[in-house]
C-alpha cells in the first residue's frame, strides 16, 4: 500500500503525546514500510477502517446461525438434487472385499 496522502488534500499538522514504546514501535515501522512516522499513522489508522467497514456489514453470530438454519442461500431444489446424487454415489461404492 503506498498512498501519495499530498493527493488527498490539505494536511494538517498536529501534535499528541506518546509514550517511548510507541515511539520505538512508530520508528521500526516507518523504516519497515519506508515512510514517515506520520504515514505509519496514517495507515494504521485507514487499516483500523476498513477492519471497522468489515466487522460492522459482517452479520451477527445469532443472524449467521438463522441464515445458515435457513438454507444458507441454498434452494430446496437444488439441495434435494444435492442429496439424491450423493445417496446415488454412496450406493455405487463397494467396499474392498465386495470387489
Amino acid at each position: 500500500m503506498n498512498t501519495n496522502y499530498r493527493d488527498l488534500g490539505k494536511l494538517t499538522r498536529t501534535s499528541m503525546a506518546l509514550d517511548g514504546l510507541t515511539i520505538q514501535l512508530l520508528e521500526e515501522l516507518s523504516k519497515y514500510w519506508d515512510t514517515s512516522k506520520a504515514g505509519v499513522i496514517r495507515r494504521a489508522v485507514q487499516e483500523a477502517k476498513e477492519r471497522l467497514d468489515q466487522k460492522k456489514a459482517a452479520p451477527s453470530p445469532l443472524e449467521a446461525l438463522a441464515w445458515l438454519q435457513g438454507g444458507g442461500g441454498v434452494l430446496r431444489e437444488e439441495a434435494a438434487g444435492y442429496r439424491a446424487e450423493l445417496q446415488a454415489e454412496r450406493e455405487a461404492k463397494k467396499y474392498w472385499w465386495e470387489a
